[in-house]
């Protein structure tokens, strides 16, 4: 898989004067380059949220969707540009480092392989000034849900996600495709009392 030892990092002084500018920055640099060699992802997680007009609190990182079979001409996209692209410890995910910033290139999402369906359903959007593809407000819903266990069950960071995309998701298919796992149905039926969402039908 194509490896770049080199750092492709930029001095602190010249990087944006907050994280959430720089990780934009990083977004619509590696963004390009993967519109440029034609390959096919979807923006993820926190970008992604931020993408389909919601607020610009970013986390530490940017996540892309890719499919399990072009990781490796990815990572050599990446490589061949100057980033640092690494293999970590979890066999679902690539990670990259693009103007100092984290970048995740996943290619499991909500514990299934990235599709070429998944990838399908993206929006293209403005990320800043770039146009990219970002996933669907009701995939990145899903894949957050999906996401909760025993050990991680961050109610409150994804909350103002889910009421940020409300109206853009479609509640039934996260209903369904979670089916009664606890955690998620515990987040839906606390946006239900928050009246964030509405009840199933036959709840109601």
């Amino acid at each position: 898989m194509g490896v770049n030892e080199a750092r492709h990092d930029v001095p602190a002084e010249e990087l944006p004067p907050d994280l959430n500018q720089a990780i934009l920055e990083a977004t619509k640099q590696v963004g390009a380059l993967l519109k440029r060699n034609g390959h096919d992802f979807a923006l993820a997680g926190s970008v992604a949220v931020y993408a389909h007009g919601g607020a610009g609190n970013l986390q530490h990182d940017a996540d892309f969707c890719i499919k399990p079979e072009d990781a490796e001409a990815v990572a050599a996209t990446l490589a061949e540009a100057g980033l640092t692209v690494y293999q970590p410890p979890e066999d679902w995910l690539l990670k990259a480092k693009c103007l100092g910033q984290d970048i995740d290139l996943i290619f499991e999402l909500a514990h299934q392989p990235v599709t070429a369906d998944l990838l399908a359903r993206a929006t293209e959007l403005p990320v800043d000034s770039v146009r990219m593809p970002v996933l669907a407000p009701t995939d990145l819903m899903r894949a957050l849900l999906a996401a909760f266990s025993e050990h991680h069950c961050d109610f409150g960071a994804v909350l103002p996600i889910a009421r940020q995309l409300r109206e853009m998701v479609d509640w039934e298919t996260v209903r369904r495709d979670c089916h009664d796992a606890p955690m998620p149905a515990a987040f839906l039926y606390l946006l239900e009392r928050l009246h964030v969402v509405a009840p199933p039908e036959g709840a109601r």
